[in-house]
């Protein structure tokens, strides 16, 4: 695992109203791919674009299926062995537009 790439459960999660769901690694790559540490930060994916700073539009070339949106403002931790379905990593812009969306989700924006 790294950070920047989008993940799929297979395992209903709660917090998604008992569904499975998308999910982007946010944890730095030291810990996203340590076998000793057993879960990771994840930024969740809604099928959904409200157009908020802190998230990022994706789509289908992204590896999702329909217009969706990473949302930084409910970071989660997830346990490894629960991302089962590996789906892409993000380009080079996307990265670019999730670090920007995670600085201002984290107030860390100047």
């Amino acid at each position: 695992m790294k950070w920047g790439e989008i993940y799929r459960t297979r395992d209903k999660v709660a917090e998604r109203g008992h569904k499975a769901g998308f999910y982007v690694i946010v944890s730095r790559d030291f810990i996203a791919g340590n076998d000793d540490i057993s879960t990771v930060v994840c930024a969740p994916v809604y099928g959904e674009v409200i157009g908020l700073r802190t998230e990022v539009a994706i789509d289908t070339a992204d590896g999702v299926p329909r217009a969706s949106s990473i949302r930084c403002d409910f970071l989660t931790l997830m346990f490894k062995t629960k991302l089962t379905g590996f789906v892409a990593t993000l380009s080079d812009e996307k990265k670019a537009a999730l670090r920007a969306a995670l600085a201002h989700a984290l107030q860390l924006a100047s």
